[in-house]
């Protein structure tokens, strides 16, 4: 139990950053209404992007800028495949995953993995996030991962929800609800499906800067099933707060939560002494269940009642 309490910090920290990245699969998932699978592929690329920005001396902010930009060209790409080649979504969403695989090798000097100087003072001071930063002692509270991702946290749900409440994001919003009423209403969906792919993925991106920042650098392998992570958090979000979290910024805070709650349930497991390599059929399994939760509730529990007939009297 107290292994479990010292490691919920850490848990809690890398539930924020990847619920940065559930936020963007949000957009597509649930906004866009497109499954999309660059996910896998736009994470790494964001850490790549970052951790050889950075290690080459580049300024922190510029480097989780580029970072973002190199997400949203991932998205750009998956775009332009899905609305001007005409190929399905979460097709086009392999084939730029499977070509990003490639790329961020290139990024990366084609190695498996780059790490960042974290030996340096100088350079561990430049960060924003950081594993030893939980180190209460050592560091101050406003340097801890969960106050520095919660602040990055808050930052985009309120320009999200900002965003989405001026007429581009409606219209994307629009796109997702009903492309035919969309398209009659003069929205080109075409160009909001890559704006939603391009913002999604640079989302994604970015949690994969932060998430390079936290562990101190960045592997090939770092996003796969990422896709499943994200929407884990979504699915656990929607679940336990749906009845409570009705405004649009609510429900982008309550896929963090859900991200969170992922993170503190693996922990738990781990802390349990399951073999890590079972975590992948751990998330499929959590995911199964959360997605079987409300298809069961609306077949079991939540039966319309049935109309009483009202018996016909007869006058003798």
């Amino acid at each position: 139990m107290i292994g479990f309490l010292n490691a919920l910090p850490g848990a809690v920290s890398q539930g924020l950053i990847w619920g940065i990245m559930a936020i963007g699969v949000y957009i597509t998932y649930k906004v866009l209404d497109i499954a999309d699978l660059t996910v896998d592929g736009s994470f790494c690329t964001g850490g790549a992007v970052f951790v050889m920005l950075f290690g080459s001396g580049v300024d922190l902010k510029v480097a989780l800028l580029a970072a973002f930009a190199a997400g949203m060209l991932a998205g750009l790409a998956t775009g332009i495949l899905h609305t001007v080649c005409g190929i399905p979504a979460i097709l086009a969403g392999i084939l730029t995953q499977l070509g990003l695989y490639s790329i961020n090798l290139a990024i990366m000097d084609m190695k498996a993995s780059q790490s960042i100087a974290v030996t340096d003072q100088n350079v561990l001071d430049k960060l924003w996030v950081s594993l030893r930063f939980l180190n209460m002692e050592k560091y101050p509270i406003v340097r801890h991962p969960i106050f520095v991702v919660g602040v990055f946290t808050a930052a985009i749900i309120a320009v999200l929800y900002w965003f989405f409440g001026r007429e581009l994001g409606a219209a994307l919003r629009a796109t997702g609800s009903n492309q035919n009423m969309a398209r009659a209403q003069g929205i080109n969906t075409n160009v909001t499906k890559v704006m939603g792919l391009m913002l999604s993925n640079g989302l994604v991106a970015l949690s994969g800067a932060l998430l390079c920042q936290y562990s101190g650098g960045n592997e090939i392998n770092v996003g796969r099933g990422a896709i499943v992570i994200g929407l884990a958090a979504v699915i656990i979000g929607e679940v336990l707060l749906d009845k409570l979290f009705r405004n649009f910024a609510l429900k982008l805070l309550s896929v963090s939560i859900g991200a969170i709650l992922y993170y503190i349930v693996i922990q738990a497991v781990l802390q349990l002494g399951m073999n890590p390599n079972y975590l992948k059929l751990l998330t499929a399994v959590v995911v199964a269940l959360f997605l079987t939760v409300p298809y069961w509730k609306g077949k079991y529990f939540s039966k319309a009642a049935k109309p009483v007939k009202k018996e016909e009297s007869t006058n003798a």
